[in-house]
């Protein structure tokens, strides 16, 4: 079977993840700190053995515990790029490129090649005589990409590679791994925070949370249609459990929920309400009118968003986080200031229900 397939559990670190990746499909795996995805990245590169599991890439097995099988990590034909660039500091950047090429066996003349033929790619063929100290921190990355790539590997392993990069800097490098990922159709997972990088990087989406995978499938959907709170946070909706029969969906605390049901709703099994934050009307008296969604919350944050002010709070409980996006006019007249009780009502229409999905 041609692609990337990782099925392992690290019981010391609570991880139970699985995926299976075609040849030349690009994965993306989202997750709070200390979710496993790290983790994952560091078992299919052979960094770290899992008391159960199994590796496979291109039909080739890796991992294997049930066979004892386990490939050490240069014979694997997988990179792993970290957030750091991690470039040998005494070797030149043409050096650092070259190193992998001639790992391999491959003579200086045909490794120094290998070196200009990537750094040309990732557009730093200028940096070929510095030396890594010489470098900024987006230079570093590129080279880091170079020296990855040169290498030849069937599959890539991206482990944050924007989250040590400056403002400036990350955009270039995103725009530089879609280049490469895309032009050449290589098999890559993509460990990520940014939402960006997931749109503008993957295929399919898996987002990973407490050591399993929570919520999978294409980015678009994932992102529009999330089932799960981390997914609903870097998509910039809210997202609210609800149970219950379609004429009397309940939150958790008794909030009853009015909504549209999507094509994945099904009666009676658990699901979950999700809106923008746009959708949101702030109030400091029950509203009349027709049946709406109305949460009793408590303000904890108020900041710039945009055009439009972000008001963040959550219910009295403290069991659910909320936000919604309202004029800064609105914020005077209301008096919308942290520790303020006040009511978010959401209108029926604005409600989507879907089915809670869990793989």
């Amino acid at each position: 079977m041609s692609g990337l397939t990782v099925d392992a559990r690290v019981n010391v670190r609570g991880v139970d993840v699985g995926f299976d990746l075609a040849e030349g499909e690009v994965l993306a795996v989202l997750g709070p700190n200390g979710a496993g995805k790290s983790t994952v990245l560091s078992v299919a590169a052979g960094l770290v053995r899992p008391d159960d599991g199994r590796v496979e890439l291109n039909g080739r097995v890796l991992t294997d515990t049930s066979q004892g099988l386990a490939v050490p990590p240069h014979r694997r034909s997988i990179a792993l790029l970290a957030q750091q660039a991690l470039l040998f500091p005494h070797l030149t950047v043409a050096a650092n490129v070259a190193f992998a090429p001639r790992s391999a066996g491959r003579g200086r003349r045909e490794a120094r090649e290998i070196a200009r033929k990537w750094l040309d790619a990732v557009d730093a063929v200028q940096f070929a005589d510095r030396r890594p100290h010489e470098l900024s921190g987006g230079q570093a990355q590129r080279v880091a990409v170079a020296r990855a790539l040169a290498a030849d590997p069937q599959a890539l392993l991206l482990d944050e590679p924007m989250a040590a990069l400056d403002v400036s800097a990350a955009p270039a490098l995103r725009v530089l791994l879609r280049r490469v990922l895309r032009e050449g159709r290589r098999t890559a997972v993509v460990v990520t925070h940014d939402v960006l990088d997931a749109l503008a990087l993957a295929d399919r989406v898996i987002v990973v949370d407490g050591g399993r995978v929570v919520e999978s499938g294409l980015v678009r959907d994932v992102l529009t249609r999330p089932r799960s709170a981390f997914a609903a946070r870097i998509a910039g909706l809210n997202l609210v459990p609800v149970f219950g029969a379609p004429d009397r969906m309940e939150t958790a605390m008794g909030v009853r929920i009015h909504g549209l049901p999507d094509a994945d709703f099904v009666a009676g099994s658990p699901a979950v309400a999700v809106f923008a934050p746009h959708s949101v009307a702030v109030h400091r008296h029950h509203p009349e009118g027709s049946p709406r969604n109305v949460f009793r919350v408590t303000i904890a944050e108020v900041g710039v968003h945009g055009p439009t002010v972000r008001v963040r709070a959550h219910t009295c409980e403290g069991r659910l986080e909320l936000s919604a996006d309202v004029t800064a006019a609105s914020v005077a007249a209301l008096d919308l200031v942290p520790g303020a009780d006040v009511l978010f009502v959401v209108k029926a229409t604005e409600v989507a229900l879907h089915g809670a999905r869990t793989t």
